[in-house]
Parts: structure tokens; sequence; C-alpha cells
């Protein structure tokens, strides 16, 4: 398995280089940082470890640039402020040993945020609740072909991973591991524990009944 880490970022110094020096651990194929116009540096950090491409801000638009620019036969889509296991690509290797699995994410669980009990299981009751919605910070990853096949990401301001797993799992079987990763707490520490989970389930009840993911990117940065 060729395994090629996508890293989009936007203004994400203070958490780049820790990430890259994990996944250098994780020995994949390559690394691909693709920046949507950082001003503080993040581009010239990131390209000590990995091949920097950058392009316009939006993270649906991000994540296709960093495909486009891979070589490996398996994306692997990872948040700058999320830390992964150093056997994750090994567990990927092992879901994709089924041909009708297409690709997969982690469980989420936030180890270091207050509440984190609260938060995670919030995660799983969306997941798990019949609605099978995965976000970025789960590690999305995928076929190379699957992705081609799928049409990649949308050019949405706003649940662009939502439904980028939607139509994967339109295309073969769509596998949750069983390890973690561990997304940074630093939104629901700057925004509050209840108005952080209030504005996420509004934007996921909005959306649940076709609000415009144009609009919700509008209402999200405001409540943000």
């Amino acid at each position: 398995m060729k395994c090629s880490v996508i890293i989009p970022t936007l203004n994400e110094a203070s958490t780049i280089v820790p990430t890259l020096r994990r996944v250098e651990r994780l020995r994949p194929h390559e690394i691909i940082v693709a920046d949507g116009g950082s001003s503080d540096g993040t581009p010239e950090l990131a390209a000590e470890f990995a091949k920097v491409r950058a392009g316009p801000r939006g993270r649906g638009q991000q994540l296709n640039m960093g495909a486009a620019a891979a070589t490996g036969d398996v994306l692997l889509f990872l948040h700058s402020d999320v830390t992964v296991q150093g056997n994750a690509l090994e567990a990927i290797e092992d879901a994709l040993r089924d041909p009708d699995v297409v690709g997969g994410c982690f469980r989420v669980r936030f180890g270091n945020a207050p509440h984190q009990a609260f938060i995670s299981a919030s995660y799983d009751a969306l997941r798990m609740g019949g609605r099978g919605v995965v976000y970025g910070d789960a590690t999305i990853f995928c076929r190379r072909e699957a992705f081609d096949a799928v049409g990649g990401y949308p050019d949405w301001p706003i649940m662009e991973d939502v439904n980028f797993v939607s139509k994967l799992r339109q295309h073969g079987r769509f596998r949750e591991l069983r390890q973690a990763v561990a997304p940074s707490s630093r939104r629901w520490q700057r925004g509050g524990l209840w108005r952080t989970w209030a504005s996420w389930w509004a934007v996921q009840l909005m959306f649940g009944v076709r609000v415009s993911p144009q609009w919700l990117g509008r209402f999200y940065r405001h409540i943000r």
C-alpha cells in the first residue's frame, strides 16, 4: 500500500510541525500539505517535511488540490490538529484487504478536552443514530480509484466531508476502524462547551432539512 497523507492548512503554524513529525513516524508514501493562503508561515514550516501545494482557501478545494498532487493508491485526509496512533497505516491496510471496502475513518475521542466523554458521545450519537455522519476530524481515508469515481470533495464552505463520505458509501463499503484519533479541543475551549455544542447541532439540523451549504457556511462563520 502506498498511502499519501494530505493535510489542509490555513494559518496552522502552531500545530503543523508537531503534526508532521508524528506523520513522518507513520512512514507514509508521501505527505502533502495543501495550504489555503496562510499568512503565518505555515507553508515555510511545512516545506521541511512535506510537499506543499498552495491554492484558494476552502477545505474541499484544498483536499482536492492535495489529491491531485498525490501519487499513492490510498489517500488519507488528516486535519493538522488531529493526533493519530502509530499503527494507523497498518489498520488502514488491514481494512482495505477487503476488496469491497472503498474507504473508512477512525473513531473520535477528545482525550484532552473538558467534558471529553460528553463531546465524544455527541459524535457517536450522530454516527450511530441512523445518520452515519462522519466529519473530517475522524481522519477519512479511501482508495484512489474511489476518490476519482465519486469526483472528490464538493466545493462547499461546510459539510464537504459529510457529502464526500455519503458518496463513498454509495460506491462501496465504508469502514469505521476501532482505533481512535484525537482531535484538538481548541474549538470547544474557545467557544465554550454549550455554545459550541448547540451551534454544532443547529448546523446538523439545518443541513438535514436541506438548508444550502453556502448559507450554512455564512451562519457558521457568524456564530464562531
